[in-house]
């Protein structure tokens, strides 16, 4: 399994679209920060086939070290969940059927070799 960086998303959208790098990655990164910036505000944002995030609550509660059995305050905390969506869920069961779908509408998404230059 490879870890895929936001620097290889960046260069296969470019690819894939034509555009240039340092414009994909603008892009890219105003999305991730619109993301992070309404998950902030409480709101919940849904993309079709891909999936769901939204904030849920934790309370707070005692815990325990299990180093030294001592118990331990944690505080009240916002954590992201994210629900898988159905495209996703498709993929992870079935990944050349969705990786050809990709490849038939964007044919230079997975060639390294047609990077756009900036």
């Amino acid at each position: 399994m490879a870890t895929i960086t936001k620097k290889d998303l960046v260069d296969r959208v470019a690819a894939a679209t034509k555009m240039k790098r340092t414009d994909v990655r603008d892009v890219v990164q105003c999305l991730f920060d619109q993301i992070v910036l309404e998950l902030g505000r409480g709101n919940r944002l849904e993309f079709r086939d891909f999936g769901i995030f939204e904030t849920k609550s934790r309370a707070p509660r005692v815990a325990q070290n299990p180093k030294t059995l001592e118990r331990v305050e944690v505080p009240a905390k916002r954590t992201v969940k994210f629900k898988v969506g159905k495209l996703m869920q498709d993929s992870l069961d079935a990944p050349d059927l969705i990786e050809q779908k990709v490849q038939d509408h964007w044919p230079h998404s997975f060639s390294d070799d047609q990077l756009i230059a900036d």
